[in-house]
């Protein structure tokens, strides 16, 4: 099926308010010390992405750091729409927001890959020589309702429906680095400095995107099943439709967080993670408060670009 054509997509453009590392990270730390009981947030020299247990694409987080949001839950609720197909290397040739961009994020995978929808877990460098992916997907196998983890090729650079990316040049530079264990809160990991963030930047617009590394516990994660053919209204009737699980650690999470849904319908918070053990999906919260950890790595977007907005607003499938 052909991919939508990025000349005919309406794409708005939103700079990003930068506050210093150093100021936004006591504001990400006061939210996590709410919510967890050991909390270190720092601003570091990044560390080798490439390596594991992160794996990425790239080493770094560095260059041009660009927020995407593509689509959205109106595309897929109350029934999908197919055509929302989108060809990402095509789309970062377009936006030349970065000269060989490295992409990491949570979307809908393309599902003529594997003619059924799909969790995204995107990651890989576009560059005049070609793609290096080390993207996952994972889907619900009709047999067992079992999840199944797999790469994507190098050659598949479409995802469809939704999507919420981190692009940049994947150089080495200062991050946030922040640790969390032992969860004493009710809110996940990214919810926590998601809230702290919508607080203290209130009239601002803050993008960040990266990764994070869950271990020594268990994760309450959704795969999404086929696309349904029948309208799926509430946010219960959506519920019943994905598939849930509670997947090991290691889990290694890629995606966004932005202070405010904004004037163009954002999505506050997206991450999606991916293992090598074979499970993957869309995060939620771990179950196993007492003993888990996170180690994630992040940085701040400058710039946003809002690309094929859904004219409808849903009043849930965000979360």
């Amino acid at each position: 099926m052909a991919t939508l054509d990025v000349n005919e997509i309406n794409i708005v453009k939103k700079e990003l308010h930068v506050p210093p590392l150093d100021e936004i990270k006591d504001v990400l730390k006061e939210g996590l010390a709410r919510n967890f009981f050991d909390v270190q947030v720092e601003v570091v020299d990044c560390p080798d992405l490439t390596q594991e247990p992160f794996t990425l694409a790239a080493p770094g987080l560095g260059g041009n750091p660009t927020v995407l949001e593509i689509g959205g839950p109106s595309f897929l609720l109350p029934l999908v729409h197919r055509n929302k197909l989108y060809d990402v290397q095509q789309l970062l040739k377009h936006l030349q927001c970065c000269k060989n961009p490295f992409v990491i994020g949570a979307g809908a995978g393309p599902w003529p890959h594997l003619n059924c929808n799909c969790e995204l877990m995107m990651n890989m460098i576009v560059s005049p020589t070609g793609v290096k992916s080390g993207t996952h997907i994972a889907s619900v196998d009709k047999t067992n309702g079992n999840c199944v983890l797999e790469n994507l090729p190098n050659n598949e650079t479409r995802l469809a429906i939704l999507a919420n990316l981190y692009v940049s040049d994947g150089k080495p530079g200062q991050v946030l680095k922040v640790h969390a264990k032992k969860r004493t809160g009710n809110d996940d990991f990214i919810a926590c400095m998601q809230k702290a963030m919508a607080q203290h930047y209130e009239k601002n617009l803050v993008g960040l995107g990266g990764t994070f590394l869950m271990k020594d516990g268990k994760i309450k994660q959704h795969v999404m099943a086929d696309f349904s053919t029948t309208p799926l209204n509430t946010e219960k009737e959506l519920n019943n439709w994905l598939h849930f699980y509670n997947m090991s650690t290691p889990l290694v999470a890629v995606g966004t967080f932005v202070s405010s849904e904004s004037d163009v319908d954002l999505r506050v918070q997206h991450f999606h993670s991916f293992s090598h053990h074979g499970e993957g999906g869309h995060y939620h919260i771990d179950t196993t408060p007492e003993t888990i950890e996170y180690l994630g790595y992040f940085n701040l977007g400058s710039v946003l670009y809002r690309i094929d907005q859904p004219t409808s607003k849903l009043q849930f499938g965000k979360d």
